[in-house]
């Protein structure tokens, strides 16, 4: 049984402990995965279960599993086959490094290894390598994060792990008035006070960016379309960019003076043209529309 039949895919996270677990972890979340950190093996059944139950709530769980849980390896090798069994076809993740990158990364934190005891931290290493054995050699998918940077194992993950619409770039467009403050979660911030403001023309002070007439006043003003022309592509060269650093959330801010006329008429067309492009998924948010 497939996910399409079982109504939800299922993937096992693990590996060992300073490989890239918790990167892989925000990053499947990103993706749209419910995921679920150390969850007791015993209770993995269960939790898909449930969200099989979801009626397409829950469409996608991951499980990430390190050696903190007891009988870790035999537990979670037996759940595993069981998930297969009822027809859930777990995928699994299995992250690894060198001893050498590993030492560096547990000191770089100055944070034990979970099974050095009273021992070193090459001890601990060693004994977690041995015990995470017969997983690895299960495993659907192994990666070497040694010489990988955490934008590199993100993009793996999102290759394995992404669909389509999950790895799209989300770019909200905010249109906002500067006399009520600056948004504070922008990545960018324009400001479109260079045109003719609408509010002092009388007929069209009560309409806002929504309405055709002050659109097309506001559009038709010199330098407008330019501005949307070099604006638009900038915004494409910044966010190859992004997707190359694995950031797939970009809010755009637009403002004038009030938030009523300039900066929503732009932001509807800025967003228009940004949602004809392949890979991209935009909203548009009117902060200050309706404010007196």
């Amino acid at each position: 049984m497939n996910a399409e039949k079982s109504g939800i895919e299922v993937a096992v996270v693990t590996g060992l402990s300073g490989a890239g677990r918790s990167t892989a972890a925000k990053c499947l979340e990103d993706l749209g995965w419910f995921v679920v950190d150390n969850l007791p093996p015993e209770l993995i059944a269960t939790m898909v279960e449930l969200g099989a139950q979801a009626r397409g709530a829950i469409t996608r769980v991951a499980v990430v599993m390190d050696v903190r849980s007891r009988a870790f390896t035999e537990d979670l090798a037996s759940i595993i086959k069981d998930l297969d069994a009822r027809g859930y076809k777990p995928r699994v993740l299995f992250l690894e490094a060198t001893d050498a990158v590993l030492i560096r990364r547990f000191e770089a934190v100055r944070r034990g290894h979970p099974m050095q005891g009273d021992g070193r931290l090459q001890d601990g290493i060693e004994a977690e390598r041995i015990l995470l054995t017969p997983l690895k050699q299960e495993a659907d998918l192994v990666v070497d994060t040694s010489a990988l940077s955490i934008h590199q194992l993100r993009a793996k993950i999102e290759d394995t792990f992404g669909s389509e619409a999950a790895s799209r770039t989300r770019v909200t467009v905010l249109s906002f008035g500067y006399k009520y403050g600056l948004p504070m979660d922008a990545d960018l911030v324009m400001d479109v006070r260079f045109l003719p403001n609408p509010f002092w023309i009388p007929e069209l002070r009560e309409q806002t960016g929504l309405d055709g007439e002050v659109r097309n006043y506001v559009l038709s003003q010199e330098g407008a379309d330019e501005f949307l022309d070099r604006y638009h592509e900038l915004l494409r060269l910044i966010g190859a960019g992004y997707r190359r650093e694995g950031k797939r959330y970009l809010t755009l801010a637009i403002g004038c003076t009030g938030g009523k006329h300039r900066s929503v008429a732009l932001s509807e067309e800025l967003a228009g043209r940004l949602a004809s492009e392949d890979g991209t998924a935009v909203k548009v948010v009117h902060r200050d529309l309706g404010r007196e």
